[in-house]
């Protein structure tokens, strides 16, 4: 059996959970699933209908994106995983959709505003819209720069990987991470459903406030504060 077993075995679990939350279509998307020790991350095959995903065709890939085990080419958002991965070392979990609502609000160039305690159960900051890449960038190596487009706007705003963990690329699409794998799903399915309730929002209300501070405070605080007392 193969040492990166286990990986496989989450990775795939986990992709698994996309098509089932509804968060992608076709094969748009794709779940890594990291070991720090080990230094590589398990990641869905490119162009596999899920239906034929198996613990055994995820693929082994390096920091580097280097393929280190696995008869399948990974997924062509590898390089972007990565560089995500060497760069933020607090995550062992990433995922990448083309969700409908998400997807629509990258492709309109524009952050999910905090319009509600359902988005601040979960940060305290409107959904980041990192802008489109620049020619050259886009030019050189798109995936691998994807990467860096994130990360750089997340130093630009000020931002906190460990606290903030979404991000929308400008128009392309949504990305999530997490401490596992499990982790980076949940936020992914918690993303779009922030992303359908603040397009309904403008929709029934176009003027419609930001939520107040003191309510994100205290819905962030009452789940991830010192004295957080939501849930068992």
């Amino acid at each position: 059996m193969s040492k990166y077993q286990h990986i496989k075995q989450n990775a795939y679990e986990a992709n698994m959970q996309l098509p089932k939350l509804g968060l992608v279509l076709f094969t748009f998307g794709n779940v890594s699933a990291a070991d720090r020790a080990l230094g590589v991350f398990a990641i869905k095959p490119g162009g596999v209908p899920y239906d034929e995903l198996s613990p055994d065709k995820m693929v082994i890939v390096d920091f580097d994106g280097n393929t280190v085990e696995g008869d399948l080419r990974p997924s062509s958002d590898t390089k972007t995983h990565a560089v995500l991965y060497k760069h933020w070392e607090q995550i062992n979990g990433i995922v990448h959709t083309h969700s409908t609502y998400a997807t629509s609000w990258a492709q309109s160039q524009r952050c999910i505003p905090i319009f509600g305690t359902t988005h601040a159960d979960h940060l305290t900051v409107d959904i980041p819209c990192a802008p489109p890449m620049d020619d050259e960038m886009i030019k050189e190596d798109y995936e691998y720069q994807t990467g860096f487009q994130i990360i750089n706007h997340f130093e630009q705003k000020g931002l906190d990987y460990k606290e903030t963990e979404m991000v929308l690329v400008g128009n392309h699409a949504p990305f999530t991470w997490g401490k596992t794998a499990e982790k980076a799903v949940y936020n992914s399915a918690i993303l779009e459903a922030v992303a359908q309730m603040a397009y309904l929002t403008e929709q029934i209300n176009n003027n419609a406030p930001r939520l107040k501070d003191s309510l994100i405070k205290k819905h962030f605080e009452r789940k991830h504060g010192p004295d957080s007392y939501y849930g068992q």
